[in-house]
């Protein structure tokens, strides 16, 4: 099991992005938020950015515990502005390093939300927390559930039983947090980022000799088979495959530099 020693992504690589989604509203028991607390903290320490929905309650509880542990924090506001984030929605500020401003209210951002974590953990929550797990379950997600947090949280395995659905998706319980956390990152790396909401293109087919319907990789010059490549660019009428993310970048920084013989 990966532990927050040595999970730290390459340096290559963004860094995985775990969203937090969870009960939002008042009187939240204090042991509920030590349990949200310790996994903004295991996030952080594993070297991953924590994604929240900006707002109060469990969520900014994490917020708090990653920016304990030395990590990011993003924060998709309802809002459109700052202004409109901190007095219509009443949403704090200070435990993000970023937020962004959709504009879209409460149930409009949800989607936003989902769509920018590579996974989905779900912490106490009500009507808006059930929404966050749908998309996340409809759309094939790695969600993680901290049990023993009250409202959805203790709910979900008998949700998603009823709506017996096979979407891809992929949920581990637990209600150790660090666990939690550790859980996941081991089952991401290995196992669910072959999923179509998370698959890159690039999938190792590169080779050092042409094979039927390859195209040459300019940059590194590899070959790269039909439906494989994990980026391409168009220049000046052409169009350029890349076997992986880096190469594509470094086309982008001179692409006079790599022209076709």
């Amino acid at each position: 099991m990966l532990s927050s020693d040595n999970s730290q992504e390459p340096a290559d690589r963004m860094r995985l992005k775990l969203g937090v989604m969870g009960g939002a509203g008042d009187g939240v028991p204090a042991e509920y938020l030590d349990k949200a607390a310790l996994l903004g903290e295991a996030i952080a320490e594993a070297g991953c950015i924590v994604i929240t929905g900006a707002c109060p309650g469990l969520p900014m509880a994490a917020a708090r515990g990653a920016k304990r542990g030395g990590g990011t924090v993003i924060g998709i506001s309802p809002a459109l502005s700052l202004d409109e984030h901190a007095f219509k929605y009443e949403s704090p500020t200070l435990a993000h390093d970023v937020l962004i401003f959709t504009g879209s209210g409460l149930m409009g951002r949800e989607v936003v939300n989902i769509r920018s974590s590579d996974m989905v953990v779900i912490v106490g929550g009500s009507s808006g927390t059930l929404g966050e797990l749908a998309i996340a379950y409809d759309e094939g997600k790695l969600i993680g559930v901290v049990t023993g947090t009250g409202g959805i949280s203790d709910m979900v395995s008998d949700i998603l039983a009823t709506c017996n659905k096979d979407t891809g998706a992929r949920v581990i319980y637990d209600g150790d947090p660090r666990r939690l956390v550790d859980r996941l990152l081991e089952v991401y790396r290995t196992e669910h980022f072959r999923q179509p909401s998370v698959f890159c293109r690039g999938t190792g087919e590169a080779s050092p000799s042409p094979v039927d319907g390859s195209q040459q990789d300019v940059v590194c010059g590899m070959w790269v088979a039909p439906r494989t490549a994990a980026a391409r660019r168009t220049r000046g009428g052409d169009r350029y495959v890349f076997c992986s993310l880096q190469c594509a970048e470094r086309f982008d920084t001179d692409p006079e530099q790599f022209q076709p013989a």
